[in-house]
């Protein structure tokens, strides 16, 4: 991540800034630009808003969004994948989705990139749990192991065939293994 040098801003005057890219975030009064995108990043990303949303759009249940702006608690953030309930999407009152999302997503996922450190990722995600984030997960490629922060900022990890944890209500089975199986085209 790249950190830009100068005087600390307001939250306020972060998010009257233009948007980067890749995604700036604001943690601490600091903006700190993500890193661009790679191919196993960006693949897991679409792979994954593609699975969740297959078994939740439908039923309206759940949306997942890739690299939506999240603000709450003080921080603005970026998660690569953003899943929100149904009824907390946020929406202007015409009905149409909001283009500011001032809630956390009730489940947060985090895709570490070759020059990210998981710390980094996993301090997000605790951040969103502490406002609100029912699950977050934290891929590691290169580990092949899904960290996952749960109910009361429990941390596991898993790896090959383990099931790992989705939002209540949403019936959707996928494991380590086979989300990094992606990978191999």
């Amino acid at each position: 991540m790249t950190q830009m040098v100068g005087r600390s801003l307001t939250l306020s005057e972060f998010l009257e800034r233009p948007e980067t890219e890749p995604a700036s975030e604001y943690i601490d009064g600091k903006i700190i630009q993500k890193p661009m995108p790679q191919g196993e990043h960006s693949l897991i990303q679409g792979e994954l808003c593609e699975a969740i949303n297959r078994v939740v759009r439908a039923e309206k249940i759940a949306r997942a969004f890739p690299e939506l702006r999240c603000t709450v608690g003080g921080r603005s953030l970026v998660p690569d994948v953003a899943v929100f309930r149904w009824d907390r999407i946020p929406r202007s009152p015409a009905g149409k989705i909001a283009n500011r999302f001032e809630i956390s997503p009730d489940w947060a996922i985090e895709i570490l990139s070759p020059e990210q450190q998981m710390t980094v990722l996993l301090t997000k995600l605790l951040h969103y749990s502490q406002n609100g984030t029912s699950i977050g997960w934290a891929i590691d490629p290169r580990m092949e192991t899904i960290f996952c922060i749960v109910e009361n900022q429990r941390l596991a990890s898993f790896q090959g065939e383990a099931q790992l944890p989705v939002l209540d209500g949403i019936d959707l089975q996928l494991t380590a293994a086979e989300i990094l199986s992606w990978l191999v085209l």
